[in-house]
C-alpha cells in the first residue's frame, strides 16, 4: 500500500518542481542568498502583521472594556502599525534589488549557454529560436515589466495571500467551519475568474507572429541601420503604423483572453456576498448574546475581513510574465550544449595542412533544414587558392564553416593530410584557420583590439593594417565606436579592411588556412583589385579559399570551383573555365558588361549568380 501512494508522492512533486514557478523561486537564492533570504523574510513578516494587529486591536478594545492599564496594549499595537507601514518600502528596496541581481545572473547563464559550446548549431536552430527571444529580451519592458518592477508586484500578491491565509487561522478560533465558509468563497474567485488573472495562450502562432511583426517594426524605428531608407522612400508612417497595428492586435489578444466575463463576475459575488453576511451575522448575533467579548468581536470581524486578501493574493501576472523567462534561459542551459556540440580531438594541428584538404563524400543539413552538401567531394592542394562561385544557398558559406568545424557533417569527412579533421584538437586547428566572414564582427574596441582581440604585438597589427590599406584609419588606441570618449565610426568598407587586417594578423601569428566570405564586398572595385593583390602576397604560403560574386577578384585564384545545389559543376583554371564555355564563362561575361561602366562606387557589388 506505502509503494503506490510514495509514487504518486514522487509524481506530484515531479510536476511540482517541473512549473516554471518552481524553477523562478529556485534561482532567486542561487542569484544572491542573503537578498533572497532577507526578501522571503520581509515577505513572510508582511504577511502576518495584518493578522497580528487584528490580534492587538482586539486586546486594546479588551483592555478599554476591563478598564485595564492601555501603555501595554497601545505599545503593541503601535508597533505593529509602525511596522506595517516601515516594511513595505524595505522591501520594495529589496525586491528591486533582489530583481537586478537575478536578472545579471540570468543574463550570466544565457551568455555562456550562447557562448560556451564549440560550435553554433544551437544558436540557428528553429526549435530554440522562441525560447532564446524570450530569454534575450525579458529585462528590456517589450514583453513585460523588468525583474526590479515584477519582484514587487510578485511580492506584494504574496504578502496578500499570506495574510489571508493567517486570518483565517485565526478565525478559525471563532469556529471551525468559518474560515472555510470565507476562504472558500474567496477562493473561488481564482477559479471563476482564472482566464482574466494570467494571459496562459500567450504562445499561440498568432500570438508570437504579431509579437515578432511589432518587435521587427519596433527595430526598424529604432536602429540606425534602416533609418536611411526609412526616409529616403518615405517609410516612416509605414513602420509607424505597421507597429501600432501589430502591438494593437497584441492588445487585442490579451483582452480577449484576459478580459472579466460576465457570469464569472456574478457567481463570484454571489458567493463572497453570501460567505461575509453570513459569518458576520453569526459574528453580531454572538457578541449581542454574550458568547463572545466585543475584544474577540474586533479581532474576528478584521479577521473575516482580512481572508478577503486570499482573492487578491498568489501567484499574480507578474510572476507569469517574470518565471516564463527564467524557465526559458534553464531550457536553453540545457539544449543548447549538446545543440552547439562539436567534440575536439587529440592531435595537434601543427605545420597543416603539408598535402591538402579534402572534402570526401561529404553531407550536411541545417537543424531541420533540408540537405546544403549531399556528397560532396573537392579537393584543395595546400598552398594553393581557390574560389569558390554559385549561385546565393548553394552551400559556399556552409564550406567555410564546416572548414571551421562550427558544424560537422551529417555523414563524409573533411581531411586533413588524410587525417579526418574531427581527430585534431579543436583549439588547435582553429589557430591554424583565419577568416572573414560576410557578417564579421565589429567590436566597440580600440583598433588594435579589432585587429587582434587575442593579442599581437603592434608591429603585427600595424602590418596586417598597412597590407589591409588600414593604416590611415585611426590610431592603435583609437575606440572604434562613436559612443566613447575620442572614439570614431567606419564606414562599411573600412570596417571590412579592418577584418581583413584581422585575418591577416592571425596569419602572421601562424594560420595556414585562410577563408574569405565576401571579403571585398563593400569596397570599389579598384580597392578590391588592390587588396586582393595584397592578400594572394601575404597569404601565398597558405591554403586560400575564397568566396565571392566578383568575378574581377575570383579570377586570380589558382583554381575556380563552381558550386550548383551543393555539388561541384565546374572546376579549373580561369582560362581553362573560359575555354569550357559553360556556367562560369557565361556569369563572367554577364559581370563583365556592368564592370565595363565608368566610374564604380564605394560599395557597389554586382551579383548575376542568381
Amino acid at each position: 500500500m506505502h509503494a503506490p501512494v510514495l509514487w504518486q508522492n514522487a509524481v506530484v512533486l515531479q510536476k511540482l518542481t517541473e512549473r516554471k514557478e518552481w524553477k523562478f523561486f529556485g534561482v532567486l537564492p542561487k542569484a544572491d542568498p542573503g537578498l533572497a533570504v532577507a526578501w522571503w523574510t520581509v515577505l513572510l513578516l508582511r504577511g502576518i502583521l495584518p493578522a497580528a494587529f487584528a490580534i492587538a486591536m482586539g486586546v486594546l478594545v479588551g483592555a478599554v472594556q476591563r478598564g485595564n492599564p492601555l501603555a501595554g496594549p497601545l505599545a503593541f499595537t503601535g508597533a505593529i502599525f509602525v511596522l506595517l507601514q516601515v516594511l513595505s518600502p524595505i522591501h520594495q528596496a529589496l525586491s528591486a534589488n533582489l530583481g537586478d541581481r537575478t536578472a545579471a545572473w540570468l543574463y550570466d547563464r544565457l551568455t555562456e549557454a550562447c557562448v560556451r559550446p564549440p560550435g553554433m548549431g544551437h544558436l540557428e536552430d528553429p526549435k530554440l529560436t522562441n525560447d532564446l527571444t524570450v530569454a534575450r529580451d525579458f529585462d528590456l519592458g517589450m514583453t513585460g515589466p523588468p525583474l526590479s518592477i515584477s519582484m514587487d508586484f510578485i511580492a506584494s500578491g504574496m504578502v496578500e495571500m499570506i495574510g489571508g491565509v493567517a486570518c483565517a487561522v485565526i478565525l478559525a478560533r471563532y469556529a471551525w467551519w468559518a474560515p472555510i465558509v470565507l476562504a472558500g468563497a474567496w477562493l473561488a474567485t481564482h477559479w471563476l475568474l482564472r482566464e482574466s488573472a494570467i494571459w496562459h495562450d500567450r504562445n499561440t502562432e498568432e500570438v508570437r507572429a504579431a509579437q515578432r511583426d511589432a518587435d521587427y517594426s519596433y527595430r526598424l524605428a529604432v536602429d540606425p541601420p534602416a533609418s536611411k531608407e526609412l526616409r529616403l522612400f518615405g517609410l516612416s508612417g509605414w513602420t509607424i503604423d505597421r507597429f501600432v497595428a501589430r502591438r494593437t492586435l497584441l492588445h487585442e489578444l490579451q483582452y480577449a483572453a484576459t478580459r472579466l466575463r460576465e457570469r464569472p463576475v456574478i457567481w463570484s459575488m454571489l458567493l463572497v456576498t453570501s460567505a461575509n453576511v453570513l459569518v458576520i451575522w453569526l459574528l453580531a448575533n454572538a457578541v449581542d448574546t454574550g458568547r463572545i467579548s466585543l475584544g474577540e468581536a474586533v479581532v474576528y470581524v478584521q479577521s473575516a475581513v482580512g481572508v478577503s486578501m486570499i482573492a487578491f493574493g498568489g501567484f499574480s501576472w507578474a510572476l507569469d510574465g517574470a518565471a516564463a523567462p527564467v524557465a526559458a534561459v534553464l531550457r536553453l542551459e540545457l539544449a543548447m550544449r549538446p545543440a552547439g556540440e562539436v567534440r575536439s580531438g587529440n592531435r595537434r594541428a601543427d605545420a597543416t595542412p603539408a598535402r591538402e584538404i579534402r572534402l570526401r563524400d561529404v553531407t550536411f543539413a541545417y537543424p531541420a533544414g533540408a540537405p546544403v552538401l549531399e556528397h560532396f567531394d573537392l579537393t584543395i592542394p595546400a598552398g594553393s587558392s581557390l574560389a569558390i562561385v554559385g549561385q546565393n544557398g548553394a552551400g559556399k558559406t556552409t564550406i567555410a564553416k564546416l572548414l571551421c568545424r562550427l558544424y560537422d557533417p551529417q555523414s563524409g569527412a573533411i581531411e586533413i593530410d588524410g587525417i579526418d579533421l574531427r581527430e585534431f584538437d579543436l583549439a588547435s586547428w582553429r589557430s591554424r584557420a583565419a577568416a572573414v566572414f560576410q557578417d564579421f564582427i565589429r567590436l566597440e574596441l580600440p583598433l588594435r583590439d579589432n585587429v587582434a582581440p587575442a593579442g599581437a604585438p603592434d608591429d603585427i597589427v600595424r602590418a596586417a593594417l598597412e597590407a589591409a590599406g588600414a593604416m590611415k584609419l585611426a590610431t592603435l588606441d583609437t575606440v572604434l565606436a562613436r559612443g566613447y570618449d575620442g572614439g570614431t565610426d567606419l564606414s562599411g568598407g573600412q570596417w571590412q579592411r579592418i577584418a581583413l587586417a584581422r585575418a591577416l594578423a592571425a596569419v602572421t601569428m601562424g594560420a595556414s588556412v585562410v577563408l574569405l566570405d565576401e571579403p571585398t564586398a563593400q569596397l570599389d572595385v579598384r580597392g578590391e583589385a588592390e587588396i586582393f593583390d595584397r592578400l594572394l602576397t601575404v597569404t601565398r604560403h597558405c591554403t586560400t579559399i575564397l568566396i565571392s560574386h566578383r568575378f574581377s577578384t575570383v579570377r586570380h585564384a589558382d583554381r575556380i570551383c563552381v558550386l550548383e545545389h551543393g555539388r561541384v559543376i565546374e572546376l579549373g583554371t580561369h582560362d581553362e573555365l573560359m575555354a569550357l564555355a559553360g556556367r562560369y564563362r557565361t556569369m563572367f561575361d554577364l559581370q563583365a558588361q556592368r564592370f565595363s561602366a565608368p566610374g564604380e562606387e564605394e560599395g557597389m557589388t554586382y551579383d548575376v549568380l542568381s
